[in-house]
This record gives C-alpha cells, sequence and structure tokens, in this order.
C-alpha cells in the first residue's frame, strides 16, 4: 500500500489523536496495514514517549520488521524500555544480519542485554560474524540460509524448505555443499518446482555460481549484484567453503553508506552515518572542522604567491580583477575531472593500469575546453569589459589573462584526473582526493601561471 506525503500526515494527525485520547484498537488499525518502513516513519514522526506505545500494538512479526527500519537511537530507547521477554520475542524474529547491524551500532550496555536473551547458537552466529573486519563482505552477511546436499532428490529439498524456511531469511535460491561444505552450486526455486520429484541436486543444479569471499570488501560485493542483478549471492572462505550469503537489502544498504561516504569526503566531511537532522551540532561541527582547518593552512600558499607578487600587482592594478574568476574557472575544471574518474573507480570502470588513458582523454578535453574558454574569455575582455565598463584592459593584458586560462585549465583537468587514480593505487580512498584539496592545489598552479606570463608579457 503507498501513501502520498499528504495522506502521511493526515495519518500522523489521526494516529496522535487516538493516542492522545487512548484509543489504541484504532490506531493500532490505522497502521497495521502499512509497510515497516513506512510505519517506523510515522512512529519517530510521533511524540517521543508514544513509540513505545505504537510498537506494542502491532503483532510480534511485523514489530520485528519495523524494529529494523528505525533509527539507532529509536532502537536503542526501545530496548531500554524492553522486558527481557519483549527484547526476546523482538531478537528471535529478527534475521541474524539485521542483529548484527542493530549490535553494531548500540552502546555496550545494550549489547549485553540483547546478546543475554540470544540462544546460544545465535550468540555464537553473531559473535562469528562481528569478528570479520569493518567492511568486509563476511561483516554483513547472513547464515540463514537453506544448504543442500548434491545426492538429494527434489521432494527432499522441498520437504527441508517446508521445515525449515521460515526461519530462513530467503528460500528463493538454494546452495548445493558437499559433506565438506564446499560450495559446488545452486539450484532457484523455480527449478525446483519444475523439475521431477526423484530429479537430484547434481542433475538440476547450476555448478556456474559468482561468490564472494569473507574478506572481500562490502562495496566490491555490493557491485557485483548491481552487475549480476542478483538477489542474493553466497561467502565462501578460504576454502571455498560455504559460510552465508549476502542478500539485496543489504547490498543496497552498503551502496547507500558507500555513496553518502563519498560524498561527504568529496566535500570535505568526516563521513557520519546518522541521519542528518539526528546528528547533534558538537558532532557535526567535529566531522568538519579538521578538514576546514587543514584546508584553510593550505590555502596560506595561495595567500604567499600572491604577496610574493605585490609589485605587479601594483604596477597593473587590473590584474587583481580577475584573479577569481581565473581560480574558480580551474576549480570547476579539476572538480569536473575528479569527480567523473571518482565515479569511474567506485564502479570498477577505472583501475590503476588506466591512468596514460585517462590522462590523453582529459589533455585533449583540456585543449578543447581551454582554446573555448579562453575565445569567449577574450571577447568578454575586449567588448565588455573594456568598452562597456571602461576597465583599462589591453591587448596584450588580455592576452595574459587567456593564455593563464589555457594553461589553467589544463594543469586542473592534469590534476583532477590524477590524484585520485594516484590515491587508489595507494590505498586511500579517492573520494578524499575530490573538490576541496584539487581547487586548493589548481588555485595554487593558476596564480603561477598568471604571475609568470605576465611578468613575461608585462615586462613586469
Amino acid at each position: 500500500m503507498t501513501y502520498r506525503k499528504e495522506s502521511f500526515e493526515g495519518l500522523i494527525e489521526r494516529m496522535e489523536d487516538y493516542l492522545h485520547s487512548k484509543q489504541y484498537v484504532q490506531a493500532r488499525d490505522t497502521i497495521i496495514e502499512l509497510e515497516p518502513v513506512d510505519i517506523a516513519f510515522i512512529m519517530e514522526t510521533l511524540p517521543e514517549e508514544t513509540i513505545p506505545i505504537v510498537f506494542r500494538l502491532l503483532p510480534k512479526e511485523q514489530a520485528a520488521e519495523v524494529f529494523v527500519e528505525l533509527e539507532s537511537d529509536s532502537q536503542e530507547k526501545l530496548i531500554q524500555g524492553f522486558s527481557k521477554s519483549e527484547l526476546k520475542e523482538v531478537v528471535d524474529e529478527l534475521y541474524l544480519d539485521d542483529v548484527v547491524d542493530i549490535i553494531e551500532e548500540m552502546p555496550a550496555n545494550v549489547v549485553k542485554r540483547i546478546l543475554a536473551t540470544a540462544d546460544a547458537e545465535t550468540r555464537r552466529d553473531i559473535n562469528s560474524i562481528l569478528q570479520y573486519p569493518e567492511s568486509s563482505t563476511g561483516s554483513i552477511m547472513t547464515t540463514e540460509y537453506i544448504d543442500l546436499k548434491l545426492t538429494m532428490t527434489v521432494e527432499d529439498a522441498i520437504k527441508k524448505i517446508r521445515r525449515v524456511g521460515q526461519d530462513m531469511e530467503t528460500i528463493n535460491v538454494m546452495y548445493i555443499v558437499d559433506a565438506a561444505r564446499h560450495l559446488l552450486g545452486y539450484v532457484s526455486i523455480r527449478t525446483l518446482l519444475l523439475s521431477e520429484e526423484d530429479d537430484t541436486m547434481a542433475d538440476i543444479m547450476d555448478d556456474g555460481i559468482i561468490s564472494a569471499s569473507t574478506l572481500d570488501d562490502q562495496e566490491i560485493t555490493a557491485r557485483k549484484f548491481e552487475k549480476y542483478d542478483f538477489l542474493t549471492m553466497p561467502v565462501v572462505d578460504k576454502e571455498n567453503r560455504l559460510v552465508g550469503i549476502v542478500t539485496i537489502d543489504d547490498a543496497l544498504d552498503v551502496l547507500v553508506e558507500e555513496t553518502t561516504e563519498d560524498i561527504e569526503r568529496m566535500a570535505a566531511i568526516s563521513p557520519s552515518y546518522k541521519p542528518y537532522l539526528n546528528t547533534g551540532i558538537i558532532e557535526t561541527v567535529k566531522s568538519r572542522i579538521p578538514w576546514l582547518l587543514l584546508l584553510m593552512v593550505s590555502a596560506t600558499f595561495t595567500g604567499q604567491i600572491i604577496s610574493s607578487f605585490e609589485d605587479a600587482l601594483a604596477a597593473v592594478t587590473v590584474l587583481t580583477a580577475y584573479i577569481p574568476m581565473l581560480m574558480d574557472t580551474g576549480g570547476n575544471c579539476g572538480s569536473q575531472a575528479s569527480v567523473t574518474v571518482i565515479r569511474g573507480i567506485s564502479l570498477d570502470e577505472i583501475t590503476m593500469k588506466d591512468l596514460p588513458k585517462v590522462i590523453w582523454k582529459e589533455i585533449r578535453v583540456a585543449v578543447v575546453v581551454g582554446m573555448i574558454l579562453a575565445a569567449c574569455n577574450f571577447a568578454k575582455l575586449m567588448f565588455v569589459d573594456r568598452l562597456l565598463f571602461h576597465n583599462p584592459i589591453t591587448v596584450t593584458i588580455a592576452l595574459v589573462i587567456c593564455l593563464t586560462l589555457i594553461f589553467t585549465v589544463f594543469a586542473a583537468k592534469l590534476v583532477g584526473c590524477t590524484l585520485p587514480i594516484l590515491a587508489k593505487g595507494l590505498g586511500f580512498d579517492p573520494a578524499v582526493m575530490a573538490s576541496p584539496f584539487i581547487t586548493t592545489i589548481v588555485d595554487a598552479i593558476s596564480l603561477l601561471i598568471y604571475f609568470q606570463f605576465a611578468k613575461f608579457l608585462l615586462q613586469l
């Protein structure tokens, strides 16, 4: 069931009225047919003290699904208010990977409560996943899947699915393993239903399987979902033993998280994994101020360059007016190149070995772009700035500005395309080398080029 924003506003108003007047049956009936993510949105829009009330109105299975969609702050407050039996009911209904995600977000005292309610097998599986490195595929996988033996018949497989499938995160695909749990292939539920009952898994399985390793970067695994249109992917250890699966919902979460992280780093902000409105002022300042301080100090170089050419600027003061235009154009050109290359790197379209090709392409782009910008700028200088605004622009001064523009664009494109690839090759996040850093570097280069042309052509 889908609702427009206006409908949600009406639902929220009705929920507030029902809760205020303690009409809990009507409140439950208002939201019970909604999707879990929509119920979570409504709950978090309601007054904070009503969230536990609404949560307890929901059926057990639906409540667990809604719990996963809530923000970590709301989850923590609910857990703190749960009785031991209530917490156990929620944990029992959650899929293992969702429990792990929640645990990773919670403080130690809350984690202890969650683990205390889980059975021994669940605790073992949770601890196993938590031991994998952060951002690895093992850290996002679930161990709730169905595996089948090679000698099983279709009839045996369907019986097993009926017996254990309700507790699994997905039954769309089953994986075939040998006695040592080595991954041999897979079979879809569609294939099972369309096969004869006495066919064995060896007869019907597909052995052309693509898997991920537990230590693979989670973003690389998520990109495979995008590339191959997977709904699930098996995860194996170093000996090709099946240890878990990753599902499409977890892969999408990773892609959203990684994209958000890249965008924040490209804007010179330390990544924050909380929603904007749930992030405190101090936390927001902490994520921004280190980068701003670093960039402010690095901008000292541009100030020093301008100071060293004070005599030239004093002799031809009109040169000062065009410094912002040159620096902005260079920064914009560098940002265009860097953002394009960073996107290519994130999609595995560009690797270190492609650096010469990227440089050659950006050189040609820079030549064309630089010539077009210089020609347009020359016309603007001579016909607008000189004739309309009566600025003391001579042909030589216009030539200085336009030649600087060409060389600045060239340098900016070169820096913008090179730094992200080199950063990736050295093991750094290429997003760090985006707009702010590249702009600072290009600003310094553009000023050096500008003043060198001025000194040479204007005999300063």
